[in-house]
């Protein structure tokens, strides 16, 4: 029985899901996106606050980790074996951009909530974990400070490129998959860039206190 539930309930989150986001184009990430949601599905609004009990936040976490699961699968079922690390690494970041096109408001949007200094906290969690999905699909074994580095240069590229992306009123986008080339070719060099990583993560309780520190580069990368 309890197996059902849990399907139902994971069955129902998805569609709110999906209605919320939309939403978030008018109303942002806030309650009424949720509600407003609830109320076209014809859902019972008791039984609906299971799904987001954390309310727009973890409706913004539940997006985002959509998007991170998809572009992992979307990677781990590429045939890469031919592509250098930072091509693959621009491939990851593309597609995370490319997962969003769709919803650029709501990603501009989600973008605004987690600039907040109250959300920051979650701001570091999310960024974090899209890092992880693109270095784990497409491959990356790497462990101990090596899997660390890593991820924090990555989550800096992403949310670099996502608020040029922000800029960006190209219709092919390519001045952000430009973008993404040279922000990898200037920030990814691992070797280069441990030494002065290791030193800041050294003085931190954890990685996700230093993204919430990052300065981004400007537009001009």
């Amino acid at each position: 029985m309890a197996a059902k539930d849990d399907a139902r309930l994971a069955k129902m989150r998805a569609e709110i899901l999906d209605a919320a986001i939309e939403n978030t184009t008018f109303d942002g990430f806030t309650p009424r996106a949720i509600d407003e949601a609830v109320r076209s599905l014809k859902l019972d609004p008791d039984r609906a606050a299971l799904a987001f009990p954390g309310g727009p936040k973890d409706l913004l976490r539940a997006w985002s980790e959509s998007l991170d699961d998809a572009v992992r699968a979307e990677l781990e079922a590429a045939d890469l074996k031919d592509l250098k690390i930072r091509a693959r690494v621009a491939k990851g970041v593309r597609l995370r951009i490319e997962k969003m096109a769709s919803r650029k408001i709501s990603a501009r949007r989600a973008a605004a909530f987690l600039a907040l200094p109250l959300h920051a906290p979650l701001a570091a969690e999310l960024s974090f974990r899209t890092a992880d999905a693109i270095w784990r699909g497409i491959g990356d074994t790497s462990a101990d400070f090596n899997y660390y580095t890593k991820r924090l240069l990555l989550a800096g590229v992403v949310t670099s490129t996502m608020l040029y992306w922000f800029g960006d009123d190209s219709e092919d986008s390519q001045p952000t998959w430009d973008f993404i080339d040279r922000r990898i070719e200037n920030v990814m060099s691992f070797e280069k860039a441990k030494a002065g990583v290791q030193n800041m993560v050294s003085k931190l309780p954890s990685p996700f206190a230093l993204l919430g520190a990052l300065r981004y580069p400007s537009r001009g990368g």
